[in-house]
């Protein structure tokens, strides 16, 4: 077939479908030179049972939560006994604070930073 191209590529919903496709980067969290990808909700802890385990005594066994929601992220410390940091700032427990790109999260001796 000379011309590949389908109804989906050639009509207005579907080339605005590929441009939300192309300028959607995943969001993700650098650890240990190492990506993350992030999901609708996340744990960080010490507890096997976290999403993101951390091997560190200063660390909470459920330390903190990374959450979506709508198109953000946010970040809440579960009442951790050392607390959650924010770009150096420690965040008041139980409340949910807005992550935006660069932002580094110090949990126990572990930092992340968002991308």
């Amino acid at each position: 077939m000379a011309n590949d191209t389908t109804i989906a590529m050639t009509s207005p919903v579907g080339q605005h479908l590929e441009k939300v496709a192309e300028g959607s980067p995943v969001s993700y969290l650098i650890f240990n030179q190492k990506k993350i990808s992030l999901v609708a909700k996340m744990t960080i802890g010490r507890s096997p049972d976290c999403s993101i385990v951390i091997d560190n005594k200063l660390a909470s066994r459920f330390h903190a939560s990374i959450q979506k929601i709508r198109d953000a992220y946010f970040l809440k410390d579960e009442k951790s006994t050392n607390g959650t940091f924010l770009n150096g700032q420690r965040i008041p427990p139980d409340k949910y604070v807005k992550l935006n790109p660069g932002d580094k999260i110090t949990v126990g001796a572990a930092t992340f930073v968002m991308s």
